[in-house]
């Protein structure tokens, strides 16, 4: 269960075409520390074993807070749950996920379970996406700290946009602060909300980032001979649907919505920085 020196990851019984082997739950606290930090409680549907799980791991350990990365609900459905087991302040982006606590602004760097918590803005997946950066911490043999992605970027395959509320713009320029973490022979693991760890951040978002753009190609020439497509985008339309069955024609209906979704994103940011 331990991903890192001092993260313990608890994978909730949720799999699905979302959410791969289930929600990633972390607990961050230092060896010796005797308190410690909920990051992402997780889903509604088996709240009740996942805190059984994660209280196992806390032990003797007091919560100080508990983190969310935003606010789907496969990582919100289980607050109250949490709350009611371990009596903890929450803290989020989105003030209305907040208990007894501030809105997380980026920049802002926290302090528990014995470590120093950096809170990383990464909007584009949701506007309300964070990230949270451990430099103190490892996961052998790389000793350049550590950040949970949340679903920013995924141990597996790759993310979706949900449209409207996140952006292609906003998250090119996620990927890019989530990269500039490493440097002068850091190399930062990733903590991701599903899916295994990842060796580099910056590796793995400029894979992210290169995939992103040459999907954006691919939808430029799909789109040519349209007619003029209006913003913002209906990702419900017709024409969104049409040109999703093109670019994914073996797609399960299961992810057909959010891939329209992250659709909709790409020609919303095509249509704001035409090329020919």
């Amino acid at each position: 269960m331990a991903s890192s020196l001092f993260t313990t990851r608890i994978t909730q019984d949720n799999p699905s075409g979302m959410t791969l082997s289930g929600t990633n739950t972390y607990v961050i606290a230092a060896p010796g520390a005797d308190t410690a930090v909920i990051v992402d409680p997780g889903y509604a549907t088996g709240a009740t074993a996942h805190a059984d799980a994660v209280s196992k791991v806390l032990g003797d350990r007091t919560v100080e807070t508990i983190l969310i990365t935003h606010h789907h609900l496969d990582h919100t459905g289980a607050l109250p749950t949490f709350i009611e087991r371990f009596d903890a302040p929450v803290r989020a982006v989105d003030e209305q996920w907040c208990r007894n606590a501030p809105p997380l602004i980026g920049g802002e760097v926290l302090t528990g379970g014995g470590t120093r918590i950096r809170v990383v803005a990464t909007p584009g997946h949701t506007s309300d996406s964070v990230s949270f950066f451990l430099p103190e911490d490892h996961a052998p043999p790389h000793p350049g700290g550590t950040v949970l992605t949340g679903d920013t970027i995924l141990g597996e395959g790759t993310t979706m946009l949900d449209y409207p509320d996140g952006t292609l713009h906003d998250y090119l320029k996620s990927l890019d602060t989530l990269a500039g973490l490493e440097g002068a022979g850091r190399q930062v693991a990733i903590l991701p909300a599903h899916g295994p760890t990842l060796a580099s951040v910056a590796r793995t978002a400029e894979e992210y980032r290169t995939h992103r753009l040459e999907r954006v190609d691919q939808v430029r020439e799909l789109i040519r001979d349209l007619p003029p497509i209006l913003t913002p985008v209906d990702w419900e339309s017709v024409v969104v649907r049409d040109v999703s069955m093109r670019l994914y024609p073996n797609l399960p209906d299961v992810v057909r919505g959010p891939a329209m979704k992250t659709l909709a994103a790409t020609l919303d940011y095509l249509l704001a920085s035409p090329k020919d």
